[in-house]
């Protein structure tokens, strides 16, 4: 069972990284990071917390945009290019095939942020007290690694990014030390990234299962929209709005998932708030994707199993 799945999760893993689409949001998401230096240059004595910002919102904003992007078109290209007859017809379950599906989708996010967060610890070191040479030296290493790992990896290319993610992640946390607490709010909103991710991917899993690609990210933009408006939708009140709008606005906010929680106060990501930190914040909103991401593959593997494809 689990080899089915994770051969699966490569295989989606592999076609995502191969498309042009990707790369293209990857391209932007480097040039959002580029651009902060230069947003940077314009406050005054405020670099590296308008650095760390606009880094965390990238990661975001593009993080979700992926899982969108992949999570309605990656099920209905199967279909598109009949590859997923043969699949099923061989003794696979439905239910290992869209988690696998799941698993490769949140694969490649988890990739594409920890790059992006790379990138954006980078910038952050430029514009600390780092020395200079040993930023471009950690550049040059980390560019000698890829290159050693391509060489290897000749027939496999594509996996090559698994490795020099989580590697490229860890030398610009390195270099990034003398800002430890924009540091800090980097790593955390990576952390909530991936969480938050994992819950959008599940959702455009769920709508991709019974629904076209087009509807899938229509619907799935909505919940997200919805959820990151959880807060504000429980909190309208029914003086000025009416009891209909508060009572649907309330219920609203009971059944989609608060994502608000994944983009918490600046002061609790930097360690400064009183009354919660930050590692156990980051774990309890872990827990929270798990348990919400669970349930809707759950339903999206009962809607799969009654879809008819003749």
């Amino acid at each position: 069972m689990l080899v089915r799945v994770l051969s699966i999760a490569l295989n989606t893993y592999r076609e995502a990284v191969r498309a042009r689409l990707l790369l293209a949001i990857f391209a932007v998401a480097l040039g959002t990071c580029a651009y902060s230096l230069v947003v940077a240059t314009l406050s005054l004595h405020n670099e590296a917390r308008v650095v760390a910002d606009l880094g965390a919102s990238s990661m975001s904003m593009y993080g979700v945009i992926v899982a969108i992007t992949l999570g309605s078109t990656s099920l209905y290209r199967e279909l598109e290019h009949k590859t997923i007859f043969p699949i099923l017809s061989r003794p696979i379950e439905r239910w290992e095939y869209l988690t696998g599906k799941y698993l490769g989708t949140m694969v490649t996010v988890s990739v594409f942020i920890a790059l992006d967060a790379a990138a954006a610890l980078t910038m952050l070191a430029s514009e600390t007290e780092q020395d200079p040479f040993r930023t471009a030296g950690t550049l040059v290493f980390d560019a000698v690694a890829l290159g050693v790992l391509v060489a290897v990896a000749r027939r496999q290319r594509v996996f090559v990014a698994l490795v020099f993610a989580p590697l490229a992640f860890l030398v610009a946390c390195y270099i990034a030390a003398p800002a430890p607490d924009e540091r800090r709010l980097l790593v955390a909103s990576a952390a909530l990234a991936v969480c938050e991710v994992g819950i959008v991917a599940a959702v455009a899993t769920l709508f991709s299962s019974f629904s076209s690609p087009g509807l899938t990210a229509v619907f799935t933009a909505m919940v997200f929209v919805i959820g990151r408006s959880a807060d504000t939708l429980a909190r309208l009140p029914a003086k000025a709005l009416g009891s209909v709008v508060a009572t649907t606005s309330h219920a609203l906010a009971r059944i989609f998932p608060n994502l608000h929680l994944y983009v918490p106060a600046r002061t609790l990501l930097l360690g400064h708030s009183a009354t919660t930190a930050v590692w156990p914040y980051v774990g309890m909103a872990a827990l929270h994707a798990v348990a919400y991401s669970s349930i809707l593959l759950v339903i999206g593997v009962l809607a799969f199993r009654r879809r008819d494809f003749s």
